[in-house]
């Protein structure tokens, strides 16, 4: 089972599920406007995908019925406050993260973020420097990052994300990507 966490408009849960029919995809975000049009397509009776479902919840409050079920997670430029949890290695959204994954389970999250982004809440992401300051605080929650490095305009477009291109990731401002596993032992700990 797939889970695309942040999905916003949900288009990349569409083709997801479109190219691999067999697989369950999952997609999640805080705000059920934006998903309702996938939804919908999702049901059509001609052209419906039996194999997707969308569930409006917080990266920081996940539904217990997903605990454990992800073999995949996937995080396409995520906004707001999920951006802020993941650079910032927050607790409640590692914790959940981490809480709807199989042990093994891989992670991917893309993300674009320039000097005009941030806050004081909010590092820019200049280089891989900057990210590779999260290996630690991800590893004490159980996810073994194994990989960092630049995306390209054509990696960004064939991740299917409609956020990701409007931002002009990989063209006009630089976009990342950041893999990881979820070990096998995580160890006991309170958000």
């Amino acid at each position: 089972m797939r889970i695309d966490l942040g999905t916003g408009d949900g288009r990349a849960v569409l083709a997801a599920a479109a190219s691999d029919p067999g697989r369950l995809v999952i997609g999640i975000d805080a705000s059920a406007a934006g998903m309702i049009d996938a939804s919908r397509r999702s049901l059509r009776p001609r052209d419906g995908l039996a194999n997707t479902l969308f569930v409006v919840a917080a990266a920081e409050r996940l539904p217990s019925e997903l605990d454990g079920v992800a073999d995949e997670v996937t995080i396409n430029f995520p906004w707001g406050s999920l951006l802020r949890g993941l650079l910032t290695a927050e607790d409640t959204v590692l914790s959940g993260l981490v809480r709807i994954m199989k042990p093994g389970a891989a992670l991917s999250i893309l993300l674009s973020v320039t000097d005009q982004d941030h806050s004081a809440e909010l590092p820019p992401v200049t280089d891989a420097g900057a990210l590779e300051a999260l290996v630690a605080p991800y590893a004490a929650w159980g996810l073994i990052v194994t990989g960092i490095r630049p995306l390209s305009r054509a990696e960004v477009v064939a991740a299917g994300s409609s956020w990701g291109k409007r931002l002009g990731a990989g063209e006009r401002r630089p976009a990342w990507s950041i893999q990881a596993r979820r070990g096998r032992e995580v160890a006991e700990r309170t958000a």
